[in-house]
């Protein structure tokens, strides 16, 4: 079995609340969960109202097909306008690996 996940580090808009910040990063996992059947989940920066960190994993029998999920997640997120997407990190792992 493979496993992959990514990381998105996110630079939100003109935002002023954690209620706004909500607003902006819970439709966004949300989106995720539902179009590409992953979990997804807000991260880190949770005391910051303008960054989000955002964690992508899925898994497969085949690499191929985990990679090419997180492919289409990275696509996703980095089309978004009302955020930008200061950086990812990527893992693939095996199963035996861990």
């Amino acid at each position: 079995m493979w496993i992959g996940w990514i990381e998105f580090d996110l630079l939100l808009g003109d935002v002023q609340s954690r209620k706004l910040k909500r607003s902006l990063i819970r439709p966004l996992v949300s989106d995720l969960r539902r179009q590409f059947q992953v979990a997804a989940a807000e991260t880190d920066y949770a005391d910051l109202y303008r960054r989000a960190g955002v964690g992508v994993t899925t898994l497969s029998s085949h690499s191929d097909h985990v990679i090419d999920v997180l492919d289409h997640v990275e696509g996703y997120v980095a089309n978004r306008p009302e955020m930008e997407l200061l950086s990812t990190r990527r893992r693939l792992l095996e199963s035996h690996d861990v």
